[in-house]
């Protein structure tokens, strides 16, 4: 009998300062449904605008940061879902709240056809293809004369103030009824962003976050060793559809007004959006969040200054692309080395003694 020392490897994503970030998160997010007990109901539709953003540029970033797809189109399902959201309420009679899902499955039906066409496309060209069908999508609902045309219409009288739970919620809470439907948009913008998060998070820790990467760093390489980069590729950009037309039909029942010109702003939906994730670290989950806190303090300081504002938000962009190229959340971690959702493996090993017997 002889002993040998034979390596026992584990991979982890996980570390110490990173298991305990999660506890913070989790307190973060009760404090954030509780927020409507204790803030105004501005400091409510703020905190929409940050959730409904926040979901928006973690969807771009997944296209973009994970899968190499880089789409300047995303307004395209914003307006899509947002405007199946106003035919199901105005046309239909149906519910806010269904309708809201019913938006989401159109951004999703919507982006099967369009995979189809823009992943014959490469680099410069893909990003094209996805403008240039949102203008497409853009001039067909204008013509749509029962929601308002070109013009745009607004939701019936009343449809948010009987939307479900909101007479209870201002019975509950002792609020109007407008106050009561802000809050319920935001819960709803709540949830949307956790579960896109975490989701997000939890397919990059899988195998198909593996292969997802390795499409995009190398789609003949992934080839070799069994990852299908079309079907990959099209998972994602139908699932960055589907979460994408959730949030804008869920915008525009806030709103309760829409127009073609803002449901498919390409400033809105698709340049700020690409603006918050240039600014916090493009390929991280962490980058949107920390862009989105920047992006909304610079707009609530700079918005009154007109055209300036946007000369600033240029500015400011190019600076950080100079020197800091993959955002403030990665210079952060460049200098601390702490990943609040690590997704890298780590593979560590640990000698064990293993007997093996044998016999002369």
């Amino acid at each position: 009998m002889s002993d040998h020392l034979s390596p026992s490897w584990t991979i982890s994503t996980r570390t110490g300062r990173s298991s305990a970030s999660m506890l913070v998160i989790l307190i973060l997010v009760v404090l954030a449904i509780a927020a409507p007990l204790f803030v105004s109901r501005s400091v409510v539709q703020d905190l929409f605008f940050i959730m409904t953003m926040l979901v928006l540029t973690q969807c771009w970033n997944l296209l973009a940061g994970y899968a190499g797809l880089v789409s300047v189109g995303q307004q395209a399902f914003v307006g899509f879902g947002a405007y199946a959201m106003f035919a199901g309420v105005s046309l239909l009679g149906m519910d806010p709240m269904a309708a809201i899902m019913l938006g989401g499955l159109a951004a999703l039906a919507l982006s099967v056809p369009t995979a189809f066409f823009v992943f014959r496309l490469q680099g410069a060209y893909f990003a094209i293809g996805t403008w240039v069908i949102a203008e497409i999508v853009r001039l067909s609902l204008a013509q749509w004369k029962a929601l308002g045309g070109g013009t745009g219409t607004s939701l019936p009288s009343g449809a948010t103030r009987d939307m479900l739970g909101v007479r209870f919620v201002a019975d509950l809470l002792g609020v109007r009824g407008p106050q009561a439907t802000d809050i319920i948009c935001y819960w709803l913008a709540l949830l949307l962003a956790v579960v896109t998060i975490g989701s997000i998070y939890k397919l990059l820790r899988s195998k198909q976050g593996l292969g997802l990467a390795a499409v995009r760093d190398n789609r003949e390489a992934a080839r070799s060793v069994g990852v299908d980069p079309l079907l990959t590729k099209s998972f994602v950009y139908l699932v960055a559809a589907l979460a994408t037309g959730l949030t804008g039909a869920l915008i525009y029942v806030q709103k309760a007004r829409i127009s073609p010109d803002a449901a498919f702003s390409v400033p809105d939906w698709t340049a700020y959006v690409i603006f918050i994730v240039v600014i916090g670290g493009i390929g991280t989950i962490e980058g949107p969040i920390i862009g989105v806190i920047v992006f909304y303090i610079l707009r609530s300081l700079l918005a009154d200054y007109g055209s300036w504002y946007l000369l600033i938000l240029g500015l400011i962009g190019i600076l950080i692309m100079l020197f800091a190229p993959r955002g403030l959340w990665g210079l952060f971690t460049d200098h601390t080395g702490f990943q609040l959702f690590p997704v890298r493996r780590i593979l560590a090993g640990q000698p064990k003694t293993k007997d093996i017997r044998g016999s002369d």
